[in-house]
């Protein structure tokens, strides 16, 4: 070209010098899945599957596919010049509050107004150990438990209760197994209105796994000895209140206790607050 000529100003330097893909304002785009590019250097053209090592992962339609690094104006979109981008990740789905006894925790929800229906335990410390695990659901649906001095008069004290549509009765049964004292006074009991479950432990405190206090296994007692205090002795502890203690200590949730226990407090649940048992 001569010296002066009118187009010099137009191609000073090298048009070929430096790299002009980074000259240019390019822009960005996120490289969501299923999005179909093209690898602006070897032409390869493909859909986004995923990402492996900071590279973009394309799939032709052959099934192939390629590794691509996420560089500066890399690849064509739609024959434009663009900037891959990783997405952003998407914030994981809060996972639902859950109560001790597994049952969805529901936020600003008030107990409800206390129901005519009952559940009855055996004694303090199933009442204590079910509200320990079942308190939060019971009181969402206004289900109040109430211990007895053991069930040797249980016959008599569901008359007294008068059970009824909209009036029922869950009793829950330690030691609930066929041949027992507990299974003949239960099977005198008729009402369609009450329900009794049980399980198969001779106190509530069995049905707590073992190990959450530290053993193997609960302590066999001689047939005729009182339960707790034989299974204190076993065990060193003087008091049973001191091992009490330290056994509703050691739950905090269902997957602390058995599943016989679990079983029948679900369905005493159900049972009393079905549909229309007001």
């Amino acid at each position: 070209m001569p010296i002066g000529s009118p187009l010099m100003g137009r191609y000073d330097g090298d048009v070929l010098a430096g790299n002009w893909r980074r000259r240019k304002v390019v822009p960005e785009v996120e490289a969501e899945l299923d999005l179909v590019v093209e690898d602006a250097d070897s032409g390869f053209c493909g859909a986004v599957v995923g990402f492996e090592f900071g590279a973009v992962v394309l799939e032709d339609r052959h099934g192939r596919r390629r590794n691509f690094p996420l560089e500066p104006a890399a690849f064509l979109l739609d024959g434009q010049v663009v900037t891959l981008r990783r997405p952003a990740a998407e914030a994981a789905p809060a996972r639902p509050r859950r109560t001790a006894s597994g049952s969805v925790a529901l936020d600003k929800v008030e107990a409800r107004v206390a129901r005519a229906s009952r559940i009855w335990v055996e004694g303090i410390h199933d009442a204590a150990l079910v509200e320990r695990i079942w308190g939060d659901d019971l009181r969402i649906e206004g289900v109040v438990v109430e211990p007895l001095d053991g069930i040797d008069e249980l016959p008599e004290a569901v008359r007294g209760f008068g059970p009824g549509p909209g009036r029922r009765l869950g009793v829950l049964v330690d030691h609930l197994v066929a041949g027992s004292k507990e299974s003949r006074i239960v099977a005198s009991i008729t009402s369609s209105d009450v329900l009794v479950t049980g399980h198969p432990y001779v106190d509530i405190w069995q049905a707590v796994k073992p190990e959450r206090i530290g053993i193997r296994a609960w302590p066999q007692v001689p047939r005729g000895r009182p339960w707790k205090e034989g299974v204190c002795a076993a065990l060193g502890v003087a008091e049973p209140a001191d091992l009490w203690r330290r056994i509703l200590a050691s739950v905090s949730s269902f997957r602390d206790v058995e599943t016989p226990l679990i079983g029948a407090m679900e369905r005493l649940i159900d049972f009393v607050t079905e549909p229309g048992e007001l």
